[in-house]
């Protein structure tokens, strides 16, 4: 069980965007008004850089997720992948320790309307958690697991030794797993592991 925890619970890290809640699917009709395009236009996010969208360089993508944030409110609008409440829901009544871990504070100005967002979402949508935690370096937290989509995160942590569940997205599928395909994988992945463990 992760050094932090009073109790001996089983710590399980989760990551929001792309892994509770839909990022794609809301950051999509947002892009799309902002590059004047329909949004049927955009395809699926096969990259984590959403060059296929369009979107010419790093510059233009933090413009677009600025607008998205601030001025759409994305993260309030967000709608949670499905199962993702539930099955939550359940591991918290069996014990499990739901540590909730984001890098939403990228946007210099806009992290009362960040955090703000973020926890009126998990509240609206009734996703539980001991602890929200909105870091870059996720490798600075005690966990047993985390369940995470980016690319980056899930390579960093596992070469410091850190135990990952990729949550299956089209821009990281070239990541080994251990993987899950939905939030009933999750489920079953996270009661395996606890009942090792």
């Amino acid at each position: 069980m992760a050094e932090d925890d009073p109790h001996g619970a089983f710590v399980l890290g989760v990551d929001l965007d792309g892994v509770v809640a839909d990022f794609t699917a809301g950051f999509r009709p947002i892009v799309a008004e902002e590059l004047g395009v329909e949004a049927a236009s955009l395809g699926d996010a096969r990259s984590w850089e959403l060059s296929e969208w369009g979107i010419a360089d790093k510059e233009r993508l933090d413009e677009l997720f600025r607008a998205a944030v601030v001025d759409h409110r994305l993260f309030r609008k967000l709608a949670p992948i499905p199962g993702a409440a539930e099955v939550l829901q359940g591991l918290s009544q069996d014990g499990v320790h739901i540590r909730i871990v984001t890098h939403r504070i990228v946007l210099s100005g806009a992290h009362a309307i960040t955090v703000h967002d973020t926890v009126e979402w998990l509240d609206e949508y009734g996703i539980p958690y001991w602890d929200l935690c909105f870091l870059g370096r996720k490798s600075d937290l005690a966990l047993d697991l985390l369940i995470d989509d980016a690319p980056h995160n899930v390579e960093s942590l596992r070469a410091a030794g850190r135990e990952i569940l990729v949550m299956d997205q089209p821009y990281n599928r070239h990541v080994g797993g251990p993987r899950a395909m939905d939030w009933h994988d999750v489920d079953a992945y996270v009661r395996a592991r606890m009942a090792s463990g």
